[in-house]
């Protein structure tokens, strides 16, 4: 059940009796853009350590701890043309405890207090706490050179996007990071309370009408909408764009970008999860088997889709020496894919995989709240567990092999250079 609080703040009822626990998620969306990337990142921290009430470390987890140990997180990521803030609560239900009575609308309550509330003195964030805060943004992104993996990673996505904001990564830049002040930010924070797109789950076996009701005390002004596709595409184009960089690094790193036809819960969705599950999804996939296991030319060697942007990633820890043989085996792959050259075997293998790593994602109430919002982005309504499995088993390998043979080499990353 959706109820609208207030235009643009909509509140998702998700009744289940399967989970001992309330889980309460809140999104906040606004329009990709590089400029606020990082600000988002940074009210996300500040979000989730202090609010006015609780203005030190101490005091918040204080709080928390006499909701009987409620967890408690925000975390930010971008989803194609949208910039995705969230503030994530998880509490025992209190039918389950002896001495819970009230617990539900305390945490919300508190939830209240930190979105509302933050810990801001004359127009600004707490200077202590935003400095600190600031320095550990620094630190988070110096970690981002460090491990090599990631650094390989973004390097390819600044490689294959046009846009700026789909070029950096979702939680911004050390550079963007500069500009902000205590006072700018908090400038933000408000404009983001009062006009990003609000989505909020409530997931647990509660009585609806009270839920409904500790909410209606948010104080969310109605925000205009503006219609928007969720999905970027990159621009059409056959030129390849390739870059080398050596650094000392023990193991060196091939990164290889495609376009695909592949967007979430588009025409090619399943057929492309499958696709992806064959290729270098899983253990029993040609770049593991073939890359790893057969010739032994990667430590790792895997691929992933990113159906918000329609591309493919496969990322590579190889021997700097044989990098040109790698890229011809990997191509090898995708050249069999297109030709079909895949056992039945695996083929049902893979379909049997997803459909499982869907079902153990219903464990954790997290998870499905995160399958739901992207339907809701990308489609505007749910699409059932049934629904995605039948999707899978429906897949046939004529359809994995117009998949595959849609899927275009964009962008290689080659990190290399001496023992460190």
């Amino acid at each position: 059940m959706s109820i609208q609080l207030t235009e643009g703040v909509q509140l998702h009822l998700l009744p289940t009796n399967k989970y001992k626990t309330i889980q309460i998620t809140l999104k906040f969306k606004a329009p990709l853009k590089k400029e606020t990337i990082t600000q988002r990142t940074m009210i996300a921290n500040l979000l989730e350590i202090s609010s006015k009430r609780y203005p030190t470390q101490t005091a918040f987890r204080s709080e928390l701890s006499e909701l009987f140990g409620a967890s408690f997180g925000t975390a930010v990521s971008r989803k194609g043309n949208q910039h995705i803030l969230t503030v994530s609560l998880n509490i025992v239900n209190e039918k389950y405890l002896t001495m819970g009575n009230g617990i539900t609308e305390k945490a919300v309550q508190f939830l209240e207090e930190v979105l509302f509330h933050p810990n801001v003195e004359e127009q600004h964030f707490d200077q202590t706490t935003f400095k600190r805060e600031k320095e550990k943004l620094r630190d988070d992104y110096d970690g981002l050179y460090d491990d090599k993996q990631t650094y390989a990673s973004l390097a390819l996505q600044a490689l294959l996007f046009e846009d700026s904001s789909q070029k950096v990564p979702s939680i911004g830049t050390a550079e963007d990071l500069e500009k902000i002040t205590s006072s700018s930010l908090y400038q933000y924070y408000q404009s983001m309370i009062q006009d990003d797109e609000v989505d909020i789950y409530v997931m647990g076996d509660v009585e609806q009408d009270e839920i409904v009701a500790y909410f209606k005390n948010f104080s969310f002004n109605a925000r205009q909408i503006a219609p928007r596709s969720p999905f970027y595409q990159t621009t059409s184009t056959s030129e390849l764009r390739e870059k080398t960089e050596e650094q000392e690094v023990t193991q060196a790193k091939l990164n290889l970008g495609y376009t695909t036809s592949v967007f979430y819960h588009g025409e090619d969705y399943y057929a492309g999860q499958v696709f992806n599950g064959l290729f270098g999804g899983f253990p029993h996939s040609k770049l593991f088997m073939n890359v790893r296991e057969k010739e032994s030319l990667a430590y790792y060697a895997a691929s992933s889709l990113d159906t918000f942007r329609g591309v493919m990633v496969v990322q590579t820890g190889i021997d700097g020496k044989e990098s040109e043989k790698v890229k011809a085996i990997v191509a090898e792959q995708l050249y069999d894919m297109q030709a079909g050259d895949f056992t039945e075997t695996a083929f049902l293998q893979t379909k049997n995989m997803l459909k499982n790593q869907l079902i153990q994602s219903e464990d954790n109430p997290g998870s499905v709240i995160e399958r739901i919002y992207a339907n809701q982005l990308a489609l505007g309504k749910t699409v059932s567990l049934q629904e995605w499995i039948e999707g899978i088993e429906m897949v046939t390998r004529e359809q994995v092999i117009e998949v595959a043979k849609k899927v275009k080499l964009k962008g290689i990353f080659f990190l290399s250079g001496g023992v460190k």
